[in-house]
């Protein structure tokens, strides 16, 4: 419960660093900023980094630890985001045209 706490939590931190609204007039241009696997180890990290301030999940504070979790929340965010969009699920992944 730990971990799909943590992911829905990155995954949704990504999908409002990339593409909520507010933040349109501040947000470079950058590919970067763009993508959610980028964006999604970022937030991964942060999310690592600020983890002894929630009880929602918690990890230790060592280098390996905070680089499996941007790796997970990198990944499961662009899956995510992959598969769910904001007219529903996608289903052209699965060869549906």
């Amino acid at each position: 419960m730990n971990l799909l706490l943590f992911v829905l939590a990155a995954y949704g931190l990504t999908q409002i660093l990339v593409y909520g609204k507010i933040f349109n007039k501040i947000r470079p241009s950058y590919h970067f900023f763009h993508c959610s696997m980028c964006m999604g180890w970022w937030a991964g990290i942060f999310l690592w980094a600020i983890n002894q301030y929630t009880e929602l999940f918690t990890f230790d504070y060592s280098i390996a630890t905070a680089f499996v979790i941007a790796c997970i929340s990198s990944g499961t965010s662009y899956v995510l985001n992959m598969v769910f969009g904001d007219k529903g699920i996608n289903f052209k992944i699965w060869g549906d045209k």
